[in-house]
């Protein structure tokens, strides 16, 4: 049975096989724990009963005025728990407390626009692509820099804003 919970420090040393994915940013530990210091109610870990590391979500809340939203930073789940619901489940937790604690109008995040199966689920949780940001992922001689794909979710309070947060913009940046 997964058992979703509070991120903690202690779960760095467990999540090695799940940021072993070339779709899946890593970062210096001091940025895991800035997230944790600043943000812990947007980082939950999924655990198997053997206390491994199944997947995490982590994110953070910014912006001004109807621009205040939440932001996934990194979603990921391991290989061999992928395509069984709980990449959503950890979205639903990180809407949630974007919808609940911090009142924004919408939650955003950044995607590989060449990660189908990444872009298809989002879409299938009701985010539309926002806009296209070109070069967002800086490249390598082997692996070139990429576009990422802005997509957007609006949330219950996205009523009140005069235009919608969600509404598409008409050209890349």
């Amino acid at each position: 049975m997964t058992a979703l919970g509070r991120f903690t420090a202690d779960d760095l040393f467990t999540f090695n096989l799940v940021n072993l994915d070339k779709l899946t940013e890593t970062y210096y530990p001091n940025f895991y724990f800035e997230y944790l210091a600043h943000w812990p109610e947007y980082f939950t870990v999924a655990r198997h009963p053997s206390g491994h590391c199944m997947g995490y979500v982590m994110g953070k809340v910014e912006g001004d005025g109807e621009d205040w939203h939440g932001h996934v930073t990194a979603v990921t789940v391991a290989p061999e728990f992928r395509r069984v619901g709980l990449g959503e489940q950890l979205m639903a937790i990180l809407e949630d407390v974007s919808e609940t604690c911090h009142r924004g109008y919408f939650v955003d995040l950044f995607v590989r626009a060449s990660n189908a199966v990444a872009v298809k689920m989002y879409t299938k949780l009701g985010y539309v692509v926002y806009r296209r940001v070109l070069g967002y992922y800086s490249g390598t001689e082997l692996d070139p820099a990429e576009d990422a794909l802005d997509m957007r979710k609006a949330l219950s309070r996205d009523a009140e804003r005069a235009k919608s947060s969600v509404i598409p913009l008409d050209k890349p940046v």
